[in-house]
């Protein structure tokens, strides 16, 4: 078994323990809420699947960088060239308000870019995992299948010639500037969605475009990211150019486009 396929099982295992402990909150309905310092709520549920995941993680020894404990300085983190880059529970809100669209979040990063990722979707149980050595895989409640990958990669320009992409935007942070970008796609089809479940939708071929014109952070992205670069798509900046890196002196992400 290679180091990639054994890792990506870990994962998977992991997301779905964190599920478990997430589901468990959910059911319950007494979600513990409270806010982080910028205001973005924050659950028990958060904070529980925060200790799973970094908990069964780190036996593997590698370094795990989570969005609920990510205060490592720089001068640290520049020297891992293999660490585990989590965030585990993307689309608090989305939880909050109960419509089922968050999910857990696992990518295995190495030399800055995401090499391998799990997104658990635990309300839908389904899970997408998927590396460039081991292509993409969905299980959706016990059934596996694997998902093709692109038979080439689209022109990004190109791509925004087009007429009527159908095009993924987040339920619940959509910017002016997003919004703009948007109406001047021509006749495009609009769909809004929760966590990292936009950029599955790529994956899934279920929509062509998802522009992201707001802060996010490097778990918000890296295990869809390496999910879409096994599936032969792309998280570039915004100008459709650079695929976006990992473990930055900032976490914080450039806007981009994923298409």
């Amino acid at each position: 078994m290679t180091q990639t396929k054994k890792f990506l099982s870990l994962a998977r295992e992991t997301a779905l323990e964190a599920g478990r402990v997430i589901m468990e909150v959910y059911r319950s309905g007494a979600f513990g809420q409270t806010l982080k310092p910028d205001e973005s709520p924050l659950t028990q549920a958060d904070s529980l699947s925060h200790s799973t995941i970094s908990r069964l993680l780190g036996k593997t020894g590698l370094p795990v960088l989570s969005e609920e404990g990510k205060d490592i300085e720089y001068r640290i983190r520049k020297d891992w060239t293999l660490f585990w880059l989590i965030d585990p529970l993307d689309g608090t809100k989305e939880f909050i308000a109960r419509n089922g669209e968050f999910t857990v979040n696992i990518a295995l990063v190495q030399s800055n870019i995401a090499i391998a990722g799990v997104v658990y979707a635990p309300a839908l149980d389904r899970l997408y995992a998927g590396s460039r050595e081991l292509g993409v895989y969905r299980t959706e409640k016990g059934n596996s299948t694997r998902l093709a990958p692109l038979a080439e990669r689209c022109n990004y320009h190109e791509l925004l010639q087009k007429e009527g992409l159908r095009v993924i935007a987040s339920r619940s942070h959509l910017s002016e500037d997003t919004s703009k970008f948007i109406a001047r796609l021509r006749n495009c089809t609009l769909v809004r969605a929760g966590s990292a479940l936009k950029f599955m939708s790529l994956v899934e071929d279920q929509a062509d475009l998802y522009p992201r014109f707001s802060p996010t952070m490097e778990w918000d992205t890296a295990a869809a990211h390496a999910i879409l670069n096994a599936s032969g798509r792309s998280i570039c900046g915004a100008d459709g150019q650079n695929e976006l890196l990992y473990n930055k002196p900032s976490l914080v992400n450039p806007w981009f486009i994923a298409f």
